[in-house]
């Protein structure tokens, strides 16, 4: 198996992967065969077989049952995402069967989907309502990972740097970056500074991956200084909380802050910067070939962003 042999699927079936996935969870042809209803005899020449169709050992056998070989545990992380992906695609064939007409993998970033998705995402189903989206929030990054590997349709991110991905992207939003502080903070009595101006005090982060930090620290790289994180946390209301507890000040988008008023007594501080202003882009890998459902979300998404940015 040095080269890629086309004919490699035709030699695998989906039982014998369930086996084996239950023979390596439960360390035991034995207990493996009596769970799947199935003679001991029968899995061990199933695996057998398998062993020799991969040209390798899957299984080190010893007297207390069996464990996977480095090929082994390969074999086990790829059966188990298949047979995830295989019952997955059930329970979207069996909504077509109950009526949904259309089935959208939505990744989207903390960003959009505090800020806008949840109207835009309401006004949708509610004149599609036969068309259903799974949304996750996932870091940017993620997000593109996600698009570019097919686990997503449509991404909902910043794109920033990583457009050498060769994903295909549309304007969606724009966002501003603020400070925000203690009522009784020193800075509190700003109403804008620049972000170098806030290195002096202790921050509350998100995610060292996420793209609001990861602007953060390159601002505080290119004047020379560093970031004094006190925590870091995972959501943008968490942020807020610690901060209006004292533990430092964070950069958050001005609608999310706005969206969020009444967690404590926090105050907005505008950024000079202009890497404070943002851009949220939809992304995909080739937005002509998304499915009827995906293109229809696309484009209701693109004319709420088009009448968001018509001035009233």
């Amino acid at each position: 198996m040095n080269t890629p042999d086309r004919a490699f699927t035709r030699r695998l079936d989906l039982t014998t992967l369930q086996l084996f996935v239950a023979v390596c969870e439960r360390g035991s042809i034995g207990k493996a065969a009596e769970t799947e209803f199935m003679a001991p005899s029968a899995v061990s020449k199933r695996l057998s077989d398998l062993e020799s169709t991969v040209g390798t050992p899957l299984l080190m056998r010893h007297a207390r049952g069996v464990t996977p070989t480095p090929a082994g545990q390969s074999l086990l992380h790829h059966a188990r995402s298949v047979l995830f992906s295989l019952d997955k695609m059930q329970g979207e064939l069996s909504e077509y069967a109950d009526g949904v007409r259309g089935h959208v993998r939505v990744h989207a970033n903390i960003s959009a989907t505090v800020q806008f998705l949840p109207e835009d995402l309401g006004g949708f189903i509610r004149a599609h309502d036969a068309i259903k989206i799974d949304l996750e929030e996932h870091l940017s990054t993620e997000v593109l990972r996600a698009v570019q590997e097919g686990a997503a349709d449509l991404g909902i991110c910043h794109v920033g740097d990583e457009q050498a991905l060769g994903l295909q992207t549309q304007p969606y939003r724009q966002d501003r970056l603020v400070l925000i502080v203690p009522g009784r903070h020193p800075l509190s009595g700003h109403a804008a500074m620049a972000f170098a101006d806030s290195l002096d005090w202790d921050h509350v982060g998100l995610h060292a991956n996420s793209s609001i930090y990861r602007a953060m620290h390159a601002a505080a790289t290119a004047t020379g200084r560093n970031i004094r994180l006190r925590i870091r946390v995972s959501g943008l209301d968490a942020m807020c909380r610690m901060i209006h507890n004292g533990l430092g000040v964070g950069l958050m988008p001005r609608r999310a802050f706005e969206l969020m008023q009444g967690v404590g007594d926090l105050q907005a501080v505008e950024l000079t910067d202009e890497w404070a202003t943002r851009h949220i882009d939809l992304v995909a890998r080739d937005f002509s070939s998304l499915p009827v459902s995906a293109r229809l979300l696309v484009d209701h998404l693109s004319t709420q962003a088009a009448m968001s940015a018509t001035p009233t």
